[in-house]
C-alpha cells in the first residue's frame, strides 16, 4: 500500500474529486492524449508546406513562421501557465487551453491568407503551451513517489513520438484530403479530437477542494523581455525579403535584451519567487543538460522541415511520400526510447553522448547517399537505414537527457527546472527551423537548386548536433576530473 501524506497547506487530499484514485488512469490518458495532438503540431505541419504555398501564395519568411511562431508561443507560455494551474487549478487551465487551441486549429484551416495563417498558428502555439504544463501538474498531483516513474515514462515516449511521427499522419491526411485542400485536415483533424478532449478533461480531471492561492507573482517583465529578445534573434533569420545590412543589428539587440532579462530574473529572486529561476544554472549537470536540450531540438526539430521540404518542393514527391520517407527515423525512434530510459541510470551522460553522435554521423550519411542515388531512383529507399540509426540515437538522447537534467534538482524546485527545460527545448525548436530555413531558402533563390539547398541545410543541422554533442562530451570530462 502506498502511504499518502497527510494533507498540508495549499494541498488537497487525493480523494477530493469524488472519483477518487480509480479515475486516476483515465485522467491521465486525457492528458497524454492533449499532448500528444499539441506536439504534433510541431512536425505535421512541414509536409503541408508545398500545399499551402500553391493555396496560400505563401512567402518562405511566412512558411517559417507558420512553423517556428508555434513552437516560439508554446516555449513562452509554458512557465506561466504552470504556475496559473497551480494557483487557480490544472483542470480549468487544461480545458480552456484545449478549447483555445480547436479553435485556433480550426482557425488555421480556415485561412484565406497567409497573414491569416501566421497569426492561428502564433495563438495556436500559445494554446499548446496552456495545455501541457497542467498535464506534467496533474502527474505530480494524482501520483506518489514511486508511483510517478510509469506515467512520467509514458509521457516521455508521448513526446517522443508526437513529434517524429507528424510527418507520417499529415501525408496521410494531405492524401486522404487532396493535394489542394489536404493542408487545411492537418489543422481541422484537432478539432473533433479537441471537443471530445475539451468534454472528458472537465469529466475526468480532479477538480480540488479548496486551496491556499498561489501567492507567485507571474512576472510579466521576464516573460516580455524572454520573448523580445528571442524574437529580435530570429527576425533577421526569417524575414529574407528584408534588404541590406541594417536588419543583423536585430542580433545583438536581441542579445542585449535577453541578458536584460537574464539580470532582470536574477533581481527578482532576491524578492520573489521568479517564473524562469535562473539561479537552477549553477548546477553544473542542469546547465550542461539545458544547453544540451536547446541545441538538439535547434537540429532535431529541423530535420524532418528539411527533408519534407526537399522532397516535396525539389524531387516532387507527393505528400505522403514526404511523410513516409521519415518513418524509419519514427520506428528507430520509438524503439530507442524505451531503452533509453530504462539505462540512463546504468550509463548517465555517456549514454546521452553516444545517442548524439549517432545523430550526427547518420545524418552525414544521408547527405552522402542522397548525392549517390542513382537517377531515376526512389531517394527514400536509400535513406531509409541512415534515417532509422539516426532515429535509435535521438531516441538515446531526449529522455536520458532529461532524466540527467533534472537529477540533482532539489525536489522543491523541479516544478520550475522542468518548465525552464521545456521552454529551452522549445525555444531551441523555433530557432532552429528558422536558422535552417533561412539557409535552405537562401541556398535555394542563389542557385536554383534544391539539391544544393538540401546539403547546405542537413550539414547545418548536423553541426548543431554536433555542438550538442561538445557539451555532452564535455560534461563527461568534467565528471571523469
Amino acid at each position: 500500500m502506498v502511504e499518502r501524506p497527510a494533507p498540508g497547506p495549499g494541498t488537497a487530499p487525493l480523494d477530493a474529486d469524488r472519483g477518487g484514485q480509480q479515475r486516476r488512469g483515465p485522467a491521465l490518458g486525457i492528458g497524454l492524449v492533449a499532448v500528444f495532438m499539441t506536439l504534433l503540431d510541431v512536425s505535421i505541419v512541414n509536409v503541408a508546406i508545398p500545399s499551402m504555398e500553391r493555396a496560400l501564395d505563401v512567402a518562405p519568411s511566412d512558411v517559417q513562421w507558420v512553423l517556428s511562431g508555434y513552437a516560439l508561443t508554446f516555449g513562452l507560455m509554458l512557465v506561466p501557465a504552470g504556475r496559473f494551474g497551480d494557483g487557480h487549478g490544472r483542470r480549468t487551465a487544461f480545458v480552456v487551453g484545449i478549447v483555445l487551441f480547436t479553435i485556433t486549429s480550426a482557425g488555421a484551416g480556415l485561412a484565406p491568407t497567409a497573414t491569416w495563417l501566421v497569426a492561428a498558428r502564433l495563438l495556436q502555439g500559445a494554446a499548446a503551451g496552456i495545455v501541457n504544463p497542467q498535464v506534467t501538474g496533474l502527474i505530480q498531483e494524482l501520483f506518489r513517489g514511486p508511483e510517478r516513474a510509469r506515467p512520467f515514462g509514458l509521457l516521455g515516449a508521448t513526446v517522443a513520438i508526437s513529434t517524429a511521427v507528424g510527418p507520417l499522419l499529415g501525408g496521410l491526411l494531405i492524401h486522404i484530403g487532396g493535394e489542394e485542400h489536404g493542408w487545411r485536415w492537418v489543422f481541422f483533424v484537432n478539432v473533433p479530437i479537441g471537443v471530445l478532449t475539451a468534454v472528458l478533461g472537465w469529466r475526468l480531471l480532479p477538480r480540488r477542494a479548496h486551496r491556499a492561492r498561489d501567492r507567485h507573482q507571474f512576472d510579466p517583465v521576464g516573460v516580455l523581455l524572454l520573448g523580445a529578445g528571442v524574437l529580435l534573434v530570429l527576425l533577421p533569420l526569417v524575414q529574407q525579403h528584408w534588404q541590406g545590412p541594417t536588419k543583423w543589428l536585430l542580433l545583438p539587440a536581441g542579445l542585449l535584451t535577453l541578458a536584460g532579462f537574464a539580470g532582470w530574473e536574477r533581481w527578482y529572486a532576491r524578492r520573489r519567487e521568479p517564473l524562469f529561476d535562473l539561479r537552477l544554472l549553477g548546477i553544473r549537470s542542469y546547465r550542461l543538460g539545458v544547453v544540451v536540450a536547446l541545441l538538439y531540438f535547434g537540429g532535431f526539430t529541423a530535420i524532418f522541415f528539411v527533408l519534407t521540404v526537399y522532397l516535396q518542393n525539389g524531387l516532387g514527391h507527393s505528400a505522403l511520400a514526404a511523410g513516409l520517407a521519415s518513418t524509419p527515423f519514427t520506428v528507430g525512434f520509438a524503439i530507442a526510447s524505451v531503452v533509453g530510459g530504462r539505462v540512463v541510470n546504468r550509463f548517465g551522460r555517456p549514454l546521452v553522448a553516444v545517442g548524439l553522435a549517432t545523430v550526427v554521423v547518420s545524418l552525414v550519411v544521408v547527405v552522402l547517399v542522397v548525392n549517390r542515388v542513382p537517377t531515376g531512383a526512389t531517394v527514400s529507399w536509400w535513406t531509409a537505414t541512415p534515417l532509422f540509426v539516426a532515429g535509435l540515437g535521438s531516441g538515446l538522447v531526449i529522455t536520458p537527457n532529461q532524466a540527467l537534467t533534472l537529477a540533482q534538482v532539489p525536489v522543491p524546485r523541479a516544478g520550475g527546472g522542468a518548465g525552464l527545460l521545456q521552454t529551452g527545448q522549445r525555444i531551441g525548436s523555433a530557432a532552429g527551423i528558422a536558422t535552417v530555413g533561412s539557409v535552405i531558402f537562401s541556398a535555394q533563390g542563389a542557385t536554383g537548386d534544391w539539391s544544393v539547398a538540401f546539403h547546405h541545410a542537413m550539414l547545418l543541422t548536423s553541426g548543431v548536433v554536433a555542438i550538442a554533442l561538445c557539451v555532452a562530451l564535455t560534461d563527461i570530462l568534467i565528471d571523469r576530473r
